[in-house]
């Protein structure tokens, strides 16, 4: 055992210690210390502990349940939430369209012609935004885009600071536009999940695009310039780009020009009906997770689909499922014993709705400093900002809403998230350095936080999430 998790062992010891002893802090409920222990415990492991994220949570929803805090049914009835099943068969859809090489002709569209550094940046930009509403989750959506950026690096081969620019662009990108949609991260089903438990307002699949695709669209080409201007020159930005179709299909696998095969098209047909079914769902009330089980059931169908079911169910991420499912009955047992209750008793919130509001996303801001996993983020920080922002008079929502957003900034570190990460490490071609990620971080970091901080006191409330509390 190495000295950093010892001294994680030390704290989460001490704590669990000063929790269960009887006399201590009073007010506090048998059920509520025990979650406080085993929540403290988990996160203390998500810290300082190479143990599997999943490993962790399911141990401490088992702890939550042998001890009678919560029962087996909520534990194993998260697994059965819809928004558990809109995530598989949205991967189920992300398979067959990886299958067919959409994405290449869709990159070959956008970027084909391209005569400028700005231009190109910004057309990557859009592309990306984009991919939030077919592939789910940052890390699926990265490994859809490497191809693509392979494809142009080599192209661009001659011209290695506008590489590096490319490669820090796309991980940047994929991260601050997964808020478009509620697919867009495994943290934002568990923040919707924690929201309806604790308070009992539902954001569906509607209500989020329209409050995170606006904030996805600012973020993404606010960042877009940054990294533009953080990593290349002025020369380079001036200098001419030429990136043709044909550039682009001598570097890919899969067809990006001529006529569309039929399984391509039937794949597009497919997933724009589903899109538009999804962002429609107040009209025809049909879940959005139903909707995607009939696209994931046709995509994968004999005579119409593009993918074996049982080769799209291999790229369905199992075990960020288990998590979220674990972390759901997590947030259940903190509302449900008082323990998120007894936590913001004590804070200060007699302060200024801005105030609280800016607190909280500073705090999301920073957290991936900490707490590497954005889903552990969210199970650790969405439950503790509901209930302060109850306490505090501001709305739980717009709290949520803003420390979910903001906890997308996680570009600090190559290890802060899967798409950083892939993307540091490409054998063969330049990318960045752990120095361009904290130059980047430097000027980025403050401006994302801001901008979130405008849309949740300006913008939202026009779209009906008021700052106060209803």
């Amino acid at each position: 055992m190495n000295l950093r998790n010892a001294a994680v062992l030390c704290v989460a010891l001490s704590i669990c210690a000063l929790l269960i002893v009887p006399g201590n802090l009073p007010g506090l409920g048998g059920d509520a210390r025990l979650t406080l222990a085993v929540f403290a415990l988990a996160t203390c492991a998500w810290i300082g502990t190479p143990i599997d994220d999943t490993y962790i949570a399911l141990g401490a929803g088992l702890a939550l349940t042998v001890t009678g805090v919560i029962s087996s049914e909520t534990l194993f009835g998260t697994l059965g939430d819809s928004t558990v099943w809109l995530l598989i068969c949205a991967f189920v859809l992300a398979a067959a369209v990886a299958r067919t090489g959409l994405a290449g002709r869709a990159a070959a569209f956008l970027v084909g012609g391209t005569r400028g550094v700005r231009q190109l940046v910004h057309l990557t930009t859009a592309a990306l935004v984009v991919t939030a509403f077919a592939v789910p989750a940052t890390s699926g959506r990265a490994a859809l885009a490497l191809p693509v950026f392979l494809a142009l690096a080599k192209v661009l081969a001659d011209r290695k600071r506008l590489v590096v620019m490319l490669a820090l662009l796309f991980p940047t990108v994929i991260l601050l536009s997964a808020v478009a949609t509620l697919i867009g991260a495994g943290a934002h089903l568990i923040t919707v999940s924690v929201l309806w438990e604790a308070t009992g307002d539902r954001i569906g699949f509607t209500q989020w695009l329209l409050l995170g695709l606006p904030l996805a669209v600012a973020s993404s080409h606010l960042a877009a310039e940054v990294v533009l201007l953080t990593t290349t020159r002025r020369a380079d930005r001036r200098s001419p780009v030429r990136i043709t179709a044909d550039d682009i299909q001598r570097h890919s696998e899969q067809p990006v020009t001529g006529p569309w095969s039929p399984a391509e098209s039937r794949c597009a047909l497919l997933l724009a009906t589903v899109v538009i079914l999804w962002c429609s769902e107040p009209l025809h009330q049909v879940s959005p997770a139903v909707v995607a089980l009939i696209g994931a059931v046709v995509a994968s169908s004999p005579a119409l689909g593009t993918v074996r079911l049982k080769d799209a169910l291999k790229t369905v991420p199992w075990s960020l499922l288990l998590f979220m499912a674990a972390t759901m009955a997590m947030g259940v047992a903190l509302a449900d014993s008082g323990a998120a209750k007894w936590l913001v008793d004590g804070l200060p919130v007699e302060v200024e709705p801005w105030a609280f509001l800016a607190f909280v996303i500073a705090l999301s801001t920073g957290a991936h400093l900490v707490l590497q996993s954005r889903s552990a983020r969210s199970s650790v920080l969405v439950p503790l900002v509901v209930a302060a922002a109850v306490a505090a008079g501001v709305n739980p929502v717009a709290a949520a809403l803003a420390s979910t957003a903001a906890a997308g900034f996680c570009h600090t570190l190559p290890a802060s998230a899967k798409p950083v990460t892939l993307f540091a490490d490409l054998p063969g071609t330049p990318t960045y350095t752990p120095r361009d990620l904290l130059r980047l971080s430097a000027v980025l970091a403050p401006l994302t936080a801001a901008l979130v901080l405008l849309f949740a006191l300006a913008v939202w409330p026009l779209m009906g999430v008021p700052v106060l509390k209803p």
